[in-house]
């Protein structure tokens, strides 16, 4: 049996987590979701997590035959030796006699009914956890909505007197809604899927807190699993005065010391100018004071980086084998932000403490069709990262080359504590590029614009550019004083 004061389990990575725990122990939840959207599954998920921990499991199916359940089960890897299941899906005989069940009125029924079947089931599994699948299959089979609502609450309460807990799946139509049913559980999760990928969605959960918002679902080869939404309000850190530097001193001298421990540098410029080469030297230069490290690289895939990084004498192979540098190429599309934010918390459970996100252009992809959210997808990662005692770089490509200056393309700029920047200039027909400060909301900085060079030997930052002025234009004058 599962103990009273203990949370009962999905069984689906992140599900609990949602759930601050699981569900709670002998009270009856509703799934619903149209077809497709991956019902049964979870409940597969939920009665083989309790087989595993020893709990009586009772699967009750009205839709599919114990034959096709158990197939399809074990195609999908799921071991269901440990479950009872209980078969009242209809054969075909049965669709051509009217009236075959009747719903949960022993006074009414035969001895094959419905009813009977189910006590008789409960009876003898004596079950800690109980899946219906689906319960809104009752409802054609009673005489109304009426009748239908009282049947369920008998059923709820039957089951939860036993000491059963109960995930039963609901499957609403226009013309046969399921919200009723709502007000007689104790709590309804909702699974969704939309061109923008699938979700589950907690809609009620009476007893507990739970993290709100819609959070991605992923049906693949083993089941369900479930990418938490990253929520700022649930991390609570403060930045450190602690500054780490990059390894180039000029630079780091230009970041007044370098960069603060837990803030967020965005580093910004156009395509090909610098911006990963110098992100990469804060996480090598990490690595080298004994610190995990890890790239998201949206652009460019992890040999790319690699190859360019020893081209410089950048130790990023040597640090990547020893298992101190994590490099992962991101599919864009791949990937909704909920996952992506996954995999950056698992490499910041393993112990990163500076991470590169290079670049926000290709995380913006990830959104499908919601690039609106960009900000506030961001805002929630980078400030889990902040509160964590991360450090962040995220590298963002602007699209103009020369002209007019800006600091950004994505409106990121108040998530940034340090906005170092980047320009090409064209300097008596040759193109040189240049460096500086624009924002450091947590110390001084040298207000200087530099000369940058990417060498054999990494960055090389020259001395301030003094002769020149309209640096900012891309297309700079030669002062004449």
């Amino acid at each position: 049996m599962t103990p009273d004061d203990t949370r009962v389990s999905l069984g689906v990575d992140g599900a609990d987590e949602v759930l601050h725990g699981g569900l709670l122990p002998a009270r009856s939840y509703m799934l619903r979701g149209g077809a497709g959207t991956g019902k049964t599954i979870l409940g597969l998920h939920f009665l083989t997590a309790g087989a595993a921990v020893g709990d009586d499991c009772l699967f009750v199916a009205f839709e599919e035959s114990a034959a096709d359940i158990r197939s399809n089960a074990e195609a999908l890897g799921f071991d269901l030796d440990g479950v009872e299941i209980l078969d009242l899906s209809p054969d075909a005989s049965e669709f051509l006699e009217e009236d075959q069940y009747s719903v949960f009125a022993p006074d009414e029924v035969e001895d094959a009914s419905v009813t009977d079947r189910v006590v008789e089931a409960v009876e003898r599994v004596d079950p800690d956890r109980v899946f219906v699948d689906p319960l809104t299959q009752l409802q054609y089979l009673s005489a109304d909505d009426y009748q239908f609502r009282q049947e369920v609450a008998g059923l709820m309460s039957y089951l939860e007197n036993r000491g059963a807990t109960v995930l039963f799946t609901t499957q609403p139509t226009p013309d046969r809604p399921d919200d009723d049913l709502q007000y007689l559980c104790d709590g309804a999760l909702s699974v969704a899927r939309s061109e923008h990928g699938r979700s589950l969605t907690v809609l009620k959960f009476r007893g507990s807190d739970f993290r709100s918002g819609s959070h991605t679902l992923r049906i693949d080869g083993t089941g369900l699993s479930v990418f938490p939404k990253l929520v700022p309000g649930d991390h609570d850190g403060e930045i450190s005065d602690e500054r780490i530097g990059s390894g180039v001193e000029a630079l780091d001298s230009l970041l007044g010391g370098g960069i603060e421990r837990g803030s967020v540098t965005v580093v910004s410029g156009p395509s090909g100018v610098g911006k990963t080469t110098t992100g990469t030297h804060f996480l090598t230069q990490a690595v080298a004071r004994g610190e995990g490290a890890a790239a998201f690289l949206f652009e460019e895939t992890e040999a790319s980086l690699r190859f360019r990084s020893e081209a410089i004498g950048l130790p990023v192979e040597e640090q990547t084998e020893a298992g101190d540098l994590s490099l992962e190429y991101v599919e864009p599309l791949s990937l909704s932000p909920d996952e992506f934010a996954g995999r950056v918390k698992a490499v910041v459970d393993d112990g990163a403490r500076v991470v590169m996100i290079d670049g926000t252009a290709g995380y913006r992809l990830s959104l499908r069709g919601r690039e609106d959210e960009l900000v506030a997808e961001l805002h929630a990662l980078v400030r889990y990262l902040r509160n964590e005692g991360v450090t962040v770089v995220l590298a963002e490509e602007v699209r103009s080359v020369t002209g007019e200056f800006q600091p950004t393309s994505e409106n990121i700029s108040y998530l940034a504590d340090n906005i170092l920047f980047f320009r090409y200039l064209e300097v008596r027909g040759e193109i040189r590029k240049a460096v500086g400060v624009l924002k450091k909301r947590l110390g001084d900085f040298e207000p200087a614009l530099r000369e940058l060079r990417i060498t054999g030997d990494g960055l090389w930052i020259g001395d301030p550019l003094e002769d020149l002025r309209g640096v900012l234009t891309g297309t700079p004058e030669l002062d004449d004083d």
